[in-house]
């Protein structure tokens, strides 16, 4: 009897190419900076979102926590996440505990938006007796409310927000590639306007382990040193590199399978 475990596609197990990739991955140091499989990783990664550079790190929560300590680099700097998130509700109140982050949080809709008048409303910096909004965090896809995948224009609009009042935007993206799919669009389009993004490689895409964060080369040098502290510079990390690789040149094209697959599940088909 063939079982599909549909619990999370975190179970998903690396496939034989992957396993073959591991075993002969080109490996060094990566703390040092020499490993050449994590090297082509993060210029992949970097090149198919759209940034300057990548830093590739153990898990999305981490990646997730890194840009927002980045991001948040003055104690008691806000966040505003949506009270659905993942930031929010499964990370295990990091950004508290080790950025010093408040955590504001907007009531998220059905299909994972927010109000972005309240949004704008709650935006505040010029008191003294206050913290200092600093960055917005979308989830996209959401999966707390069901997979739904953001709208470019609710997207764009966020964006506008942000700029308008000089905030930074970040998107966990840790299923991105199936949220571009399903919009039909590149990860770079979805992610254009963010000024970083996080995406994981251990759930649709069938690799073991690993997530990367993407943006700015300062932004990255930054979050280089924030992966060091958390406990995230691995070593012959060329080993979990070659995996990934292998999930975006092969699994990643047959992402629309999947959803074929779920839209039948759906209608009960």
């Amino acid at each position: 009897m063939y079982v599909v475990d549909l619990r999370s596609d975190t179970v998903t197990k690396p496939t034989a190419a992957m396993r073959r990739a591991m075993a002969t991955a080109s490996l060094g140091d990566d703390v040092y900076r020499e490993d050449p499989t994590v090297n082509i990783l993060e210029g992949k990664c970097a090149a198919l979102l759209g940034k300057e550079a990548a830093l590739f790190v153990p898990s999305g929560t981490m990646s997730n926590l890194i840009a927002l300590m980045v991001h948040c680099s003055k104690r008691g700097s806000e966040a505003f996440v949506g009270t659905l998130s993942h930031i929010y509700k499964y990370q295990v109140g990091g950004a508290a505990h080790l950025g010093s982050i408040l955590l504001s949080t907007i009531d998220n809709k059905p299909d994972g938006t927010f109000d972005l008048e309240e949004l704008e409303s709650r935006i505040r910096g010029g008191n003294n007796n206050e913290p200092i909004s600093t960055v917005v965090a979308l989830e996209n896809s959401h999966n707390v409310c069901g997979g739904k995948v953001l709208s470019l224009k609710f997207i764009n609009d966020v964006a506008a927000l942000c700029k308008k009042h000089s905030l930074i935007l970040h998107m966990d993206g840790a299923r991105l590639f199936n949220a571009s799919e399903y919009l039909q669009v590149l990860a770079s389009r979805v992610v254009r306007d963010c000024d970083s993004v996080s995406v994981c490689f251990s759930k649709g895409l069938s690799a073991p382990v690993g997530s990367v964060l993407v943006g700015t080369r300062d932004f990255i040098e930054q979050a280089r040193r924030i992966r060091k502290m958390l406990g995230g510079g691995m070593r012959q990390a060329g080993v979990l590199a070659a995996a990934v690789l292998v999930g975006l040149d092969e699994m990643m094209p047959q992402l629309y399978l999947d959803h074929q697959r779920a839209r039948r599940l759906a209608c009960g088909k």
